[in-house]
């Protein structure tokens, strides 16, 4: 028996509307469903990862997910719950995005199932690349009145002063451009559900409606959406202070990635843990459980963690963040520092003291003493250096300072440039040999 996909959407905090008739039909027959999602970067950030999840539980309930590029809609810009136009990208570039984003998408749905119910994934710039601005006036816009679209929540916003610059009749559009695609869908691939965030919700029903006036009353489509995700504290969830959270590995380290996941706040990693896994709710209840008897020991965040890291990324890398995330709040070693790729170390140690030095020092090869007492800052006197030494207070790439006046070579360098100095149990430095 396949789960209920909205009884699922529902205990995990992800529905926030339905339109009347969806829930008997997903019960009734296997449902194609699509969700689309702009190519306007090479990679999609955890921002998306809702929806996507959606798609997830949506297939593994037994039905087709779509995923649609908006290759089209891309080159117009979205003013849902955005107060600015989008820049427009051109289609060379619009298409290697969307090549990024099938490959980060194919870890969470099946596209190589030869099940009825594999994924796919569409680019509405394929249908509407040829379509002319007199036949869409007369295919599309006839059916769907100024006022219908004026009433929509986006566009009054937008209308109402929201924005500096109003809002644009490329803009303005937006919402027929995207109604069309669920009515060509729903044409070519039975699709007759769209799936989305609840700042959508306006222009899915305007594709339903788009149906039914071009189709026929008796041309049913449905629509579903999912709450905006939030923190605890009614902030936009994803965002940090150094921008999104991306699951490309080249904008956002696995180490990085996993530690966002790691520090969110109790109430925030009971919702996620929902939201962004496919545990199933015997296992996140006896998590919550566990985690309530005693919150320091951080179980839900650490079990969070793993799970989002290994689906987004792999086991590896999960493995990997968590020896790295030892260096700096564990035990570990100086074996372990040295597995450490640059960028990993430079996301680890990102805040710390850092000073540049120069690499004719440790060609030579300068004292210990010399280099944090006079090259540096790290001490503030040869004397309180000396002092920290002989208390065994000090190491050198997490390996303790055997004598204040030992020889620091080339050959100590991490990575061939970094030199990684502990004063204490807290205060790191980094130094780079220019």
């Amino acid at each position: 028996m396949k789960k209920n996909f909205v009884e699922e959407l529902k205990w995990r905090g992800m529905l926030a509307q339905i339109m009347p008739g969806t829930e008997e039909l997903l019960q009734k027959e296997m449902v194609t469903a699509y969700l689309g999602t702009d190519p306007t970067a090479d990679s999609l950030h955890i921002g998306h990862l809702c929806g996507i999840m959606m798609l997830r539980h949506f297939q593994r309930c037994g039905h087709k997910p779509i995923i649609l590029v908006g290759g089209a809609t891309g080159m117009i810009g979205d003013p849902s719950g955005k107060s600015q136009e989008r820049n427009l990208l051109d289609a060379e570039t619009l298409y290697h995005n969307q090549e990024c984003i099938k490959k980060q998408v194919a870890k969470f749905l099946d596209f190589e199932s030869q099940e009825p119910n594999a994924a796919e994934m569409v680019n509405n710039y394929d249908w509407m690349k040829d379509f002319t601005f007199l036949d869409f006036a007369r295919e599309v816009g006839k059916h769907i009145t100024v006022n219908y679209m004026m009433a929509k929540d986006s566009v009054q916003k937008r209308l109402n002063g929201e924005a500096r610059d109003g809002l644009s009749f490329t803009e303005f559009t937006y919402q027929l451009l995207q109604g069309y695609d669920f009515l060509y869908l729903y044409q070519t691939k039975h699709c007759k559900l769209q799936l989305g965030g609840n700042d959508q919700w306006g222009n899915i029903t305007t594709g339903t409606e788009l149906i039914r006036r071009t189709l026929g009353i008796e041309n049913e489509a449905f629509a579903l959406t999912c709450p905006l995700i939030t923190k605890a504290d009614g902030k936009k969830f994803g965002k940090t202070e150094s921008g999104n959270i991306w699951l490309d590995p080249k904008r956002t380290t696995p180490y990085k990635f996993y530690q966002f996941w790691l520090n969110v706040s109790d109430d925030d990693a009971e919702k996620y843990i929902k939201i962004f896994t496919s545990l199933d709710k015997e296992t996140i209840d006896a998590l919550v459980a566990e985690h309530q008897q005693d919150p320091g020991r951080r179980i839900l965040q650490k079990r969070l963690a793993k799970e989002v890291t290994i689906m987004v990324h792999s086991e590896e890398d999960y493995n990997a963040a968590v020896e790295a995330s030892g260096i700096l709040f564990g035990n570990n070693t100086h074996d372990a520092l040295l597995k450490l790729d640059e960028e990993t170390l430079l996301a680890v140690f990102e805040g710390v003291p850092q000073f540049e030095v120069e690499r004719s020092l440790f060609t030579e090869g300068v004292k210990a003493v010399d280099l944090f007492a006079e090259y540096t800052k790290v001490f503030p006197s040869k004397g309180e250096m000396r002092k920290m030494v002989q208390g065994g207070g000090v190491s050198m790439n997490k390996e303790k300072l055997a004598a204040f006046d030992q020889m620091v070579t080339e050959a100590d360098l991490l990575n061939g440039k970094y030199l990684l100095v502990q004063r204490g149990k807290k205060n790191y430095f980094l130094l780079l040999a220019k």
